[in-house]
């Protein structure tokens, strides 16, 4: 058994186990009605939002899978055009990103052949500030 000083503590150092058998707490998990609360609210936001050329709505009863549309500006290359894009939301949304992609072909740099697009706030760049409307803004 080892000695302790007047304070309680071992009065040898090397006695002092550093290995707990404890167990670690556990991992924060998201809380999934505030992703469901989130997510209606960001359909909310949207569609009070007025923002012409841009609109998304979940697909049947499943919050999680949107379906957009983004509409060619008159001032773009891509004038007149809608492009159909899927939105899949993680179950840790906000604090990942979507999985956003084309549905409707689209020819340019940033889009690959099956519809990926190639997005900074939709990847590294990502912050759980940003909403749905920014994405498809940002698009």
């Amino acid at each position: 058994m080892a000695t302790v000083n007047d304070n309680n503590m071992p009065s040898n150092p090397s006695s002092i186990t550093t290995t707990s058998k404890q167990p670690l707490p556990p991992v924060k998990s998201i809380d999934s009605q505030s992703v469901l609360k989130g997510l209606q609210s960001e359909l909310m936001t949207l569609m009070m939002s007025g923002d012409g050329g841009i609109s998304a709505f979940p697909e049947e009863d499943n919050i999680y899978y949107w379906k957009g549309t983004i509409s060619g500006s008159k001032d773009i290359v891509f004038k007149g055009t809608e492009y159909k894009l899927s939105l899949s939301f993680p179950t840790d949304y906000p604090f990942k990103p979507p999985k956003v992609r084309f549905e409707t072909g689209c020819f340019h740099p940033n889009v690959d052949v099956y519809g990926n697009i190639c997005l900074d706030i939709l990847q590294d760049k990502w912050s759980s500030a940003y909403n749905v409307r920014n994405i498809l803004l940002s698009i």
